[in-house]
């Protein structure tokens, strides 16, 4: 018998209900169900991230929208209707089995590369050259997936693959996705959250030659080898790898231990920095920077720059100039509940270092008044001014902790002195305080205006003392760390002070 799993009927996609259960859908249930849904859950922030972009491509070739109009109309209705969507897959019902002989979804074969074990598709698991922190597995390991799993699997793969040698010839490159950060909009529930990430074509990056259809319509995905995308279907659906599951049948149904991955696609470096879910800033010399997860900055700080739709020097995301055009004509009321995700991994080279995924509120009324933007730029830029403040504090309070009786001329070593620095960790404090209040000054500053921003400025004050005397406190209680504490708070008094008056006078 032959291996078998259906996409559109079988359950792959793991969601949340409205009343908080965990259920997977197909593909067919997961959009005509999509009002009853939260949203699409998963631990993999690669996973989530596919898994709309592979549903908004779809969305786009079953549903349009043509025009704000047409948009409305969908918004309005309250739910998709089932019979375009049931009339679309009749006709491609053939191209959506993960395991067909023929077709295998979103898969090809390429007869110069062997077998190897799935793990290759999972950065997470130790495999080949790829070493992990914490994963025990080996090469000789017989993982297997189930068909869901392989499922998720291979969409994350093609979507987030990084570039490196393959053995062959033709070298990996990286995936739409790999690099830069994906912002998505989140409604109050599946259906939501779809609509407000499917612009209008007019919203949208004008690629190619106009014959654009998503990857398995295709007859043949790779061919004619290009670099550019034949339209923004091809765009999300782009076939970065040339992957094939080898299915093996056992008593319980098929699944997927062994899988050849050979180069695919490459896409021209123009075309893959016109992705309208990142952020982009504009380099004069380097062209467009996509803003990318740092370990050590979440991306709240860097929030203002989302909103900046008329800069000259930042790109922001296609969404959110979507978004101001519903809020300014009125179809998404300003009160109206919508967040943002922020999505994606870090990599270096071949290496993946981690997943990250960060939700925030979005009042859509930053969108359509720069005064709004201006006022959250201020406090953000009075958080890294505070917390400046307490760095050159605290690394006072570590020279004198190393050398107390030392001169201008003869301070510690300066990376000894860093070094203790960041082990006191009262930066990392004094962010990690700061996530969750920042988030509720998102949405008072469009309420309150002046008074959030106020306020804030005093949560930051004591936020950063609040740091400052954990760092203390961690040095013990001896002599030596009650004169360093004594002078190293009369510094970020001084420091903190100045920092915070000057962002108050503006």
């Amino acid at each position: 018998m032959k291996a078998t799993f259906d996409l559109i009927t079988q359950p792959w996609i793991p969601c949340i209900r409205n009343d908080g259960t965990a259920v997977e859908l197909g593909l067919r249930d997961v959009i005509a169900e999509a009002h009853t849904l939260a949203g699409i859950h998963d631990e993999s922030p690669p996973v989530v991230v596919s898994l709309h972009r592979l549903l908004l491509a779809l969305l786009h070739r079953v549903y349009g929208p043509e025009s704000v109009k047409d948009w409305r109309e969908l918004w309005q209705a309250g739910q998709f209707d089932p019979g375009p969507l049931d009339a679309y897959f009749v006709r491609w019902r053939h191209r959506f089995d993960l395991f067909d002989a023929q077709r295998p979804f979103y898969q090809t074969p390429d007869d110069r590369v062997q077998p190897k074990s799935v793990s290759i598709l999972l950065p997470e698991l130790a495999s080949g050259n790829n070493a992990t922190l914490f994963s025990h597995t080996t090469d000789d390991m017989h993982i297997v997936l189930t068909p869901a799993q392989a499922a998720r699997t291979l969409i994350a793969a093609l979507s987030f693959g990084s570039a490196g040698l393959s053995g062959l010839p033709q070298k990996f490159t990286d995936c739409t996705c790999t690099r830069g950060i994906i912002f998505l909009a989140e409604g109050a529930t599946l259906l939501e959250t779809l609509l407000l990430n499917l612009p209008a074509p007019s919203f949208l990056p004008q690629f190619g030659d106009g014959s654009d259809a998503p990857a398995w319509e295709m007859e043949n995905a790779y061919t004619p080898e290009r670099e550019i995308p034949h339209g923004y279907l091809d765009y999300l659906t782009w076939q970065n790898r040339r992957i094939l599951f080898l299915p093996e049948e056992t008593p319980a149904g098929p699944v997927a231990a062994r899988v050849t991955v050979a180069p695919g696609l490459r896409m021209d470096p123009d075309a893959a920095t016109t992705d309208p879910m990142k952020l982009y800033r504009l380099d004069k010399k380097r062209g467009r920077l996509v803003l990318r997860f740092d370990q050590e900055r979440a991306v709240w700080r860097d929030s203002s720059s989302l909103f900046r739709l008329r800069s000259g020097d930042v790109a922001a995301p296609i969404l959110f100039h979507w978004l101001q055009e519903l809020t300014e004509r009125g179809i998404i009321e300003r009160r109206h509940a919508v967040r943002f995700a922020a999505l994606g991994m870090a990599a270096d080279q071949a290496k993946v270092n981690f997943y990250r995924a960060e939700h925030l509120p979005l009042p859509v009324s930053y969108l359509t008044d720069e005064s709004l933007v201006d006022l959250l730029a201020r406090s953000l830029n009075a958080a890294e001014q505070a917390a400046l403040a307490l760095r050159h504090a605290t690394e006072q309070l570590a020279a004198l902790i190393l050398a107390p009786d030392a001169g201008p001329n003869s301070r510690p070593d300066r990376n000894t002195i860093v070094m203790l620095r960041s082990h006191l960790g009262a930066e990392r404090r004094y962010w990690s305080q700061l996530e969750l209040p920042f988030s509720r000054t998102l949405v008072a500053i469009p309420e309150k205006m002046e008074e959030a921003v106020f306020e804030w400025f005093d949560l930051l004050r004591k936020t950063a003392w609040s740091a400052f005397e954990d760092a203390i406190t961690a040095l013990g209680d001896n002599p030596r760390a009650y004169k360093a504490a004594v002078r190293a708070r009369s510094l970020l008094n001084v420091r903190l002070a100045k920092a915070l008056y000057t962002q108050e006078k503006i």
